[in-house]
């Protein structure tokens, strides 16, 4: 039995999308070729947590972290994303799904810049599932910028310190207009949260599998 066919579905549910690289070194074959096999598997579980009805889906899709790994692997990811963005957005929004993102988006490349903006807005007021892509996503740095504006708030007069509370420094985060994940995946037997959503996975349960991205069963 997998994670989706519990009679308790989650309202949120976040994934950790680990183990392409070493799937595909399994298989003797290049880093790319798991990250080509991963995307498809992107597909797939967005179909499935829409039809058991997930309201929201958060997949982290490429953290800050990852700007450190090899040009050529971190140009392979991003024209995948950019052609996953071309080829879903309209089968998204066909699908009643809510397209966002989180994260130090202005770090993407232009054009998955302007892909990203036209499929938000292409599925603004679509009111099925939210699917949260988080890209260049960094939770230390999100929290960091939050608490940034909060001392802005304080000096400006707008707050007092005494003022603050949960609610003000979760209202300030990427975050601030989404539920709190119900379950966090992690797939390739990692059981670690690598600096993902740190704030908002504080009542969170987690599940680790053993199973590698490209083979994670959706249902």
């Amino acid at each position: 039995m997998t994670v989706l066919e519990t009679k308790s579905l989650p309202k949120h549910v976040a994934i950790i999308m680990d183990g392409n690289g070493r799937w595909a070194r399994k298989k003797g074959r290049p880093r790319v070729f798991g990250h080509k096999s991963g995307a498809s598997r992107v597909r797939e579980v967005v179909e499935a947590a829409g039809n058991a009805g997930i309201r929201y889906l958060t997949l982290y899709a490429f953290s800050e972290e990852n700007w450190r790994r090899p040009k050529d692997e971190i140009s392979a990811l991003f024209t995948l994303l950019t052609n996953y963005l071309r080829q879903e957005a309209t089968k998204l929004h066909e699908n009643n799904v809510k397209l966002s993102a989180i994260g130090n988006r202005h770090k993407l490349p232009a054009e998955c810049q302007r892909l990203l903006l036209d499929a938000e807005e292409l599925t603004r007021d679509n009111d099925g599932m939210t699917l949260i892509l988080a890209l260049s996503y960094s939770s230390r740095s999100d929290i960091t910028a939050a608490f940034q504006r909060l001392a802005q708030m304080v000096a400006a007069g707008t707050i007092g310190p005494e003022q603050v509370t949960e609610a003000t420094i979760e209202g300030l985060l990427s975050t601030a207009d989404i539920p709190e994940p119900d379950l966090l995946i992690r797939t390739s037997g990692e059981k670690r949260v690598s600096n993902f959503l740190l704030w908002e996975l504080a009542y969170t349960e987690l599940y680790f599998t053993e199973t590698l991205w490209p083979d994670f069963d959706s249902g």
